[in-house]
């Protein structure tokens, strides 16, 4: 009887506790939610006023006019007897959904141009891609050589790991179908010491002997440069450049008198606006 009793009352107590901890629990929450409220104040608005708050709309993409001037390559190149000057530029002026790009480039060696690719590309944003444009436009090779047009398509942009990446196809009239790859990569060794890996591949399916061109692969201009920026806007540089010809324009060349492989040292500015 008497262990009956001490069960009964040891049940009480335990009950008697968990609705003393409730009760503390509770008014402890009811503390902290009038202190908040307390320090939040709410603003004192008329049903009038509240109704004439206009919804929350979503942000709508930017149509001021921007513009850009990069004079990416603007470099001498040398073996120790032979010079030449390369440029490698290119502006674009529009909205962030709406673009016109140019770009130029070329090789001047001993009173001659060669290599003188010259395009205007109208440039969207690729839907559901972050880091992509789409460009379609006209390509104008013009140089001491015959000149060519071209209609131009392609898609330029950051490719994973921070490559700029840009491939393009390029039809004319007869047939004659043109591809080129570029691409880049900025190493950073300080915060004004950088390194830049590029490379570019340009390809085309027929020959063309009046500008020493042949099928397939044509052309590989590759380099590592070096440069150290003084501002962001200025930054000379030094490196190393190598420049191939393959296939039927290495036959070209050959028959020409011209070497199919450059290497050369090579020294420039970086500039843009």
């Amino acid at each position: 009887m008497s262990i009956q009793i001490k069960v009964k009352y040891c049940t009480l107590q335990a009950k008697y506790f968990l609705l003393t901890c409730t009760i503390a629990i509770a008014g402890l929450l009811s503390c902290c939610i009038q202190a908040a409220n307390a320090q939040t104040p709410t603003p004192q608005t008329s049903g009038k006023a509240a109704a004439t708050i206009p919804a929350m709309e979503p942000p709508v993409m930017d149509s001021h006019i921007f513009s850009h001037i990069l004079l990416d390559q603007f470099e001498g190149r040398t073996n120790g007897s032979d010079h030449e000057l390369r440029w490698d530029g290119e502006a674009w002026i529009g909205t962030d959904m709406n673009r016109l790009r140019l770009k130029s480039e070329g090789i001047s060696n001993n009173s001659t141009v060669s290599d003188g690719d010259h395009e205007a590309l109208y440039e969207r944003p690729i839907p559901h891609t972050r880091y992509f444009d789409a460009q379609v436009g006209v390509r104008a090779d013009l140089d001491s050589g015959p000149s060519r047009t071209w209609a131009a398509i392609g898609i330029e942009g950051l490719a994973p790991y921070y490559f700029e990446f840009a491939p393009t196809l390029y039809i004319r009239d007869g047939g004659h179908v043109a591809g080129r790859i570029t691409g880049s990569y900025d190493l950073l060794l300080t915060q004004r010491w950088i390194v830049q890996p590029q490379a570019e591949l340009n390809f085309y399916s027929k020959d063309d002997p009046s500008r020493g061109l042949g099928s397939g692969l044509s052309e590989l201009d590759t380099g590592i440069r070096l440069r150290y920026e003084i501002s962001r806007k200025f930054a000379p540089y030094i490196g190393f450049a190598y420049n191939g010809k393959y296939g039927g324009t290495a036959t070209y060349s050959r028959q020409a008198g011209e070497t199919t492989s450059e290497p050369r040292f090579i020294f420039g500015l970086r500039l843009w606006y």
